[in-house]
């Protein structure tokens, strides 16, 4: 299990740029792939990115490829999302999350992923 704490969401214009963190605790972090979903409201959440624990291998939702970014920092225990070229429809609560894997392959299923985040709020306004 780790404990996964989002930072850097906020307000922003529709162009503008944000950079998402995710801080991990627990002494595993690099054994974990690390995912980013997020929820708009009324709608489900969905999966936007994530990254193995090697970082040989990303995926992106094709609605953020690429505007956005994941990258992580073993020796930091942290990942982040930076995020370019924001939309209004990018809009929606943020979750970190970690499935403990230390393969390639890349699911894009919340069921897969054992930990996350409380959410950090992104605003685009148009």
């Amino acid at each position: 299990q780790v404990q996964l704490v989002e930072s850097g969401g906020g307000l922003v214009q529709a162009g503008d740029s944000l950079r998402l963190s995710c801080a991990t605790s627990g002494r595993t972090f690099s054994s974990y792939t690390m995912g980013w979903f997020r929820q708009a409201p009324g709608k489900e959440r969905e999966f936007v990115t994530a990254i193995s624990w090697s970082t040989s291998s990303t995926f992106y939702a094709d609605a953020v490829k690429g505007r956005f970014t994941i990258s992580r920092d073993n020796a930091k225990n942290t990942v982040y999302l930076q995020m370019n070229s924001l939309k209004p429809e990018d809009t929606a609560v943020y979750y970190c999350a970690a499935r403990a894997d230390t393969g390639v392959l890349i699911h894009t299923e919340e069921i897969r992923y054992d930990n996350w985040g409380q959410g950090t709020q992104v605003t685009v306004s148009s």
